[in-house]
């Protein structure tokens, strides 16, 4: 088998190697190792490849606590210690300033972290029912593979939720069609759990007291989805409520429908308004915008220290949450809201919304190209913080500010979102 001396990591958590002068990408290794390797796609200027055997080991490289790490796809960087992902992934960042746009950032913030391990209160569990291997599976998928993993537990997942999955196969086995059952979606918020089951076709009387049995015995909320994202319903128990979590440092708490966006972290989400907030300063007197609001995770924070704030949201559903948070916080006199198209932005949509001293930006992966490009000439928001989920939209982004619109990159840096994964969450701060 070839040997490759690991470079660096790439994006996506993969060592990198030149071997004859071909870049060969190893999952499974890490920079400073050499390796064992046996490649899986080959291409003429490259090659993946898994780490069969590692000679030389990194001083960074743990043994990974979970038992399907390897074969489930759920995480890819759980060899290497939490402070070397933290690192790994400020490169990116970095990386992808300085080859996308040319830029490097004024200050690099430190690293925003938790914990590693059940974190993830957001998740979308596949459901298969495979006869060959015991009847149901449920659980991410395999890498590389649309099959479901085989296990029994998950480490990122809250302890209570991952002691569900067995209790959950031994459910959809009984069931009327288990093999009609794809899905089931987690969602956790202050002390409720929701399990949102995707249905095929009709469930019988049966199969509906099965989930009434289990969401009592197991202190969960079944929501139900019989076809597309309209059809999505409160099934047991009938009076649940809504799930919330808090940003204690501002005093909130936010209500949210389990189908709402909500960061899957919400230790490392309460950092990274902290920060976001620290950059941006809000103050009384100023009027700030916060563009992409969803259900107001940062629009109620920049009112809590003063400000008046405008949020635009495309959804109108999620609009409309964020108003009914501002009013359950005692801060609708400071919050208005709209529902606009922002991927569709231009200098006289912008203009509409009146005079603005500061943005804050939280787009989708998409990014935020037709705002950026929008913005004046003259004049416009003197600071801009940006929190992105890609780095390479936001440094497309940040070239357009630095180079079109007269902003500094002051400072960037990364919040680990999602521990032991190639995700990033980052923040930057522009000013003009």
């Amino acid at each position: 088998m070839p040997l490759a001396h690991i470079e660096s990591l790439d994006h996506e958590g993969r060592g990198v190697a030149h071997v004859d002068g071909k870049a060969i990408f190893v999952e499974g290794s890490l920079p400073g190792e050499l390796v064992e390797y046996a490649s899986y796609r080959r291409k003429p200027s490259y090659e993946k490849a898994h780490a069969l055997r590692v000679l030389q080991a990194s001083s960074q490289r743990v043994a990974p606590p979970c038992p399907h790490f390897g074969i489930c796809g759920g995480c890819s960087m759980q060899h290497l210690n939490l402070a070397g992902q933290t690192a790994a992934k400020q490169r990116v960042l970095e990386d992808a300033l300085w080859h996308i746009a040319r830029l490097k950032p004024e200050q690099l913030f430190p690293p925003i972290a938790g914990t590693g391990w059940a974190y993830r209160l957001r998740a979308r569990l596949s459901v298969r029912h495979v006869a060959s291997k015991g009847g149901t599976l449920v659980g991410f998928r395999e890498k590389h593979s649309s099959y479901v993993a085989m296990m029994d537990s998950c480490a990122v997942l809250p302890v209570h939720v991952s002691q569900l999955i067995p209790k959950l196969k031994g459910l959809i086995d009984g069931m009327s069609q288990p093999d009609r059952m794809p899905q089931i979606e987690v969602a956790v918020g202050g002390a409720r759990t929701v399990l949102l089951l995707r249905h095929l076709e009709p469930l019988t009387a049966d199969d509906l007291d099965r989930l009434r049995q289990f969401a009592d015995a197991n202190g969960i909320i079944w929501y139900l989805q019989s076809k597309g994202p309209e059809t999505v319903i409160l099934f047991h128990p009938a009076d649940a409520g809504l799930l919330s979590y808090e940003l204690p440092d501002f005093g909130l708490e936010l209500k949210f429908h389990p189908t709402e966006f909500t960061q899957v972290n919400h230790g490392v989400n309460r950092m990274l308004v902290r920060r976001a907030m620290a950059l941006l300063k809000p103050q009384a007197g100023e009027r700030i915008a916060d563009l992409f609001c969803g259900l107001g995770n940062f629009t109620l924070p920049i009112a809590r220290m003063g400000a008046r704030v405008l949020g635009v949201e495309g959804s109108a559903a999620l609009t409309e949450r964020a108003r009914e948070n501002a009013e359950l916080n005692g801060l609708a006199a400071l919050c208005e809201f709209a529902v606009a198209n922002l991927f569709d932005a231009s200098e006289e949509s912008l203009a509409a919304f009146g005079p603005l001293d500061k943005w804050l930006i939280d787009p989708p992966r998409e990014g935020a190209l037709a705002l950026v490009k929008a913005l004046p000439a003259e004049g416009g928001p003197r600071r801009i913080v940006y929190v992105s989920c890609s780095p390479a939209t936001l440094a497309r982004d940040a070239a357009v500010l630095v180079h079109e619109k007269g902003y500094r990159l002051c400072g960037a840096g990364i919040a680990n979102m999602f521990p032991h994964t190639s995700h990033l969450e980052s923040i930057a701060l522009f000013e003009k």
